[in-house]
């Protein structure tokens, strides 16, 4: 699987992860471990705005969409909400996913403690599934997708999203498999800082070949808690994520709604 094309997206409200670990670092361990993030994921909320009844077309398409993703082997932190969107206008559906935890740099003061990714499915008239986008660190992937099932692979820790099957050569650089496979080890001190502010992995002492080996399918349509149709989606994230990293609403080419 080829990516076509890759976009570096702009975060509407997010952080850039290596700007907080860059900042965070300067901070002292005191404070750090004293007024570290806690993950606080609301109750499932009874009335979600624009919610589509799951008899409804649209509800039946998204859930008939939605990616299988596939789990490193060791990943530890569960996915813990997932909304759907489906675009009014263009055939695209965003699967919004929400992580428990990322590895790196959730115990700087006042980042957001959970991990917020997003994955992009393009229809043709015939409801099947033509294109796949991710969201990779900053970067948006692109790749057509041959009318099958549409899998994703979930990277170990950060949940980074990649179409599955993808060449590793295509990743834009530095933001390729085995810088993020390094930074396991460099970014031990980080990791471990991490587990005095919440349970999570110490590290990942294995190889490479199993840092890639993506071989715990969840299927998706099981999992997802929200169904709607809008441009934008901001309030209903809210409601059912609580604070969340805000990261793109839609792929490059998909027009971005007016921020009030």
């Amino acid at each position: 699987m080829r990516v076509n094309n890759f976009h570096v997206a702009e975060l509407s409200r997010g952080q850039n992860p290596g700007t907080q670990l860059l900042a965070g670092f300067c901070l002292l361990l005191t404070f750090l471990t004293a007024c570290g993030p806690r993950a606080h994921i609301p109750l499932r909320p009874a009335d979600v705005p624009g919610l589509l009844a799951p008899t409804d077309r649209g509800a039946l398409l998204a859930r008939s969409l939605a990616p299988v993703l596939y789990l490193q082997r060791d990943e530890t932190f569960p996915l813990s909400r997932a909304v759907a969107v489906l675009h009014p206008t263009k055939r695209i559906i965003a699967y919004n996913l929400m992580w428990r935890d990322d590895v790196n740099g959730s115990w700087i003061p006042f980042t957001v403690p959970t991990d917020q990714e997003v994955v992009w499915v393009g229809y043709d008239s015939t409801l099947a599934p033509t294109d796949v986008w991710t969201y990779w660190h900053g970067p948006i992937l692109h790749t057509k997708w041959p009318k099958t099932q549409v899998g994703i692979d979930v990277q170990w820790g950060k949940h980074g999203s990649l179409p599955r099957g993808i060449r590793e050569s295509d990743l834009p650089k530095p933001r390729t498999l085995n810088f993020f496979y390094a930074a396991t080890f460099f970014l031990l001190p980080d990791i471990w800082l991490g587990d005095l502010t919440r349970k999570g992995p110490l590290g990942f002492f294995h190889g490479y070949k199993r840092y890639r080996d993506f071989s715990r399918p969840l299927v998706l349509a099981e999992h997802i808690d929200a169904v709607v149709r809008m441009e934008n989606p901001d309030k209903v994230l809210q409601a059912v994520f609580g604070k969340y990293s805000h990261k793109p609403l839609w792929p490059p080419g998909i027009e971005e709604p007016a921020k009030h």
